[in-house]
C-alpha cells in the first residue's frame, strides 16, 4: 500500500514531467487538428501538412532529449494524423542530434478520399535551431556557418543531401517533398539546390528561410529603400560585367540560369528579420522591370556583391545560400505578437492565416 510519502513523490515526479512538455509539443493542443481530411492540391492544406512534418523532427529531438518512448513520445501525432509514417531518422555525426526525418506516406485501408493518387510518397523535413537541450551547441555552429556561407561544407548538410540522394533513387523523384524551418529551410535549400542542378526539381517548402543580407526591407522610407537597393544592383551589375571581362572567377552567376526551373515555395514573415529580405529581393525585381532597367537586374541579381568583392581580391567565394531565381513567395499578412512568433514554425498551420502569394519565375 502506498504511504503518503510515496504519493507525495509521485506527485512531485508527474509535475517536474509536465514541467518539461511544451503545450507546443502537444499535437491535440498546437497541430491543425482542423484537417481531417486532406485535399493535396490545396496549398493550405500542403503548406500545413509540411509544417507539421518539420514539428514533428523539433518534437523527435525534444522526446530523444526527455527520455519519451513508447506511449510517451509525443512527436508521432505530429505525422500520424496525416497518415504518415517514420522511414528513417536523420541524425547529426557530431552530436548525435536528431535533425531530420524521413516520412513515408502510408495511408489505412479505410483511407480513400479521392486525391490519394495525389498525395506525397515521401517527406523529407528538417527541423531549425533548437534553444534547449544538448542539440543547441551544434546547432549554433550551423547557424554561424550559414553567416559565414559554408553550411554547404558540413558533415550535417552532407548527411541531408546524400538522404534526399536516396530517397531519389530509390523511389524516383515525383511525389516527393523537401521541407524545412529556418536552419532547416537553409539545410532544405541546399539539397535542393544540388538537385536541380542535375534536373530533379523537387517540390519544397521553406519556412523561415534565412536571407544573408543587410536587413533594408526594415527600413521603412520607401524612397531611401529603393535607392539602396537600386545603386546596390547597379554596382552589383557594374562588376558582374568587369568580372567577366577580366576573366574573373566567379561562380555564382554559373548556375544561377540552371536553377531558374525550379520554383520552392518560400514562406516569409515581414516581421522576421531572418526571412524577411525575401520580399525586398523579388520586389526590387519588378520596380527595376517597371523603371526599365531590367537588363541591370538581370545581371545584379545572378551575383553576390560582396561575393564580387572577393572574387576581384583573388579569394574564392561559394554561391550564397539566398541567391535564388524563381520561387513562390508566400508572405504572412497576420500581425505577429513578438519575434518568436514571427519566426515560429506554429503560424504556417494555422486555419485563419491571412497569406499574400505570388510566383517570381526568372527568364
Amino acid at each position: 500500500m502506498a504511504t503518503s510519502n510515496d504519493i507525495v513523490t509521485a506527485t512531485k515526479g508527474q509535475e517536474e514531467q509536465n514541467v518539461l512538455i511544451s503545450e507546443k509539443e502537444l499535437f491535440d493542443q498546437c497541430g491543425p487538428v482542423h484537417l481531417t481530411a486532406i485535399d493535396w492540391e490545396n496549398v493550405a492544406h500542403q503548406r500545413s501538412v509540411a509544417a507539421s512534418l518539420v514539428q514533428g523532427v523539433y518534437i523527435l529531438e525534444r522526446d530523444k532529449q526527455e527520455k519519451r518512448k513508447g506511449s510517451q513520445a509525443l512527436a508521432p501525432p505530429w505525422w500520424r494524423h496525416f497518415q504518415f509514417e517514420l522511414y528513417r531518422v536523420l541524425v547529426d555525426d557530431v552530436d548525435s542530434c536528431i535533425f531530420g526525418a524521413i516520412y513515408k506516406f502510408a495511408p489505412s485501408k479505410s483511407y480513400f478520399d479521392g486525391s490519394k493518387d495525389k498525395s506525397q510518397r515521401f517527406v523529407i523535413a528538417f527541423r531549425g535551431t533548437l534553444t534547449k537541450g544538448d542539440a543547441f551547441s551544434r546547432d549554433i555552429q550551423l547557424d554561424v556557418h550559414i553567416l559565414r556561407n559554408g553550411l554547404h561544407q558540413t558533415s550535417r548538410c552532407e548527411t541531408a543531401i546524400q538522404a534526399v540522394r536516396h530517397v531519389v533513387a530509390t523511389f524516383g523523384s515525383s511525389s516527393i517533398w523537401l521541407t524545412g524551418h529556418s536552419l532547416g529551410a537553409a539545410m532544405a535549400m541546399l539539397a535542393g539546390k544540388t538537385m536541380a542542378k542535375t534536373g530533379v526539381f523537387l517540390d519544397a517548402f521553406l519556412f523561415n528561410p534565412p536571407f544573408l543580407s543587410a536587413p533594408i526591407e526594415r527600413i521603412k522610407d520607401k524612397k531611401v529603400k529603393h535607392g539602396i537597393r537600386f545603386a546596390t544592383s547597379v554596382i552589383t551589375a557594374g562588376l558582374a560585367f568587369a568580372a567577366k571581362h577580366k576573366n574573373v572567377n566567379n561562380q555564382s552567376g554559373d548556375t544561377f540560369v540552371a536553377l531558374s526551373a525550379w520554383t520552392p515555395c518560400l514562406y516569409v514573415n515581414p516581421s522576421d528579420p531572418i526571412c524577411a529580405e525575401y520580399i525586398g529581393y523579388f520586389k526590387h525585381r519588378e520596380n527595376m522591370d517597371t523603371m526599365g532597367a531590367g537588363v541591370i537586374e538581370k545581371v545584379a541579381t545572378q551575383h553576390s556583391l560582396g561575393g564580387l568583392v572577393l572574387s576581384f581580391m583573388g579569394k574564392e567565394c561559394d554561391e550564397p545560400l539566398h541567391l535564388i531565381p524563381s520561387a513562390n513567395l508566400i508572405v504572412n499578412l497576420t500581425p505577429p505578437s513578438d519575434f518568436k512568433e514571427a519566426h515560429g514554425i506554429h503560424q504556417w498551420w494555422k486555419p485563419d492565416l491571412l497569406v499574400e502569394s505570388k510566383k517570381h519565375q526568372f527568364t
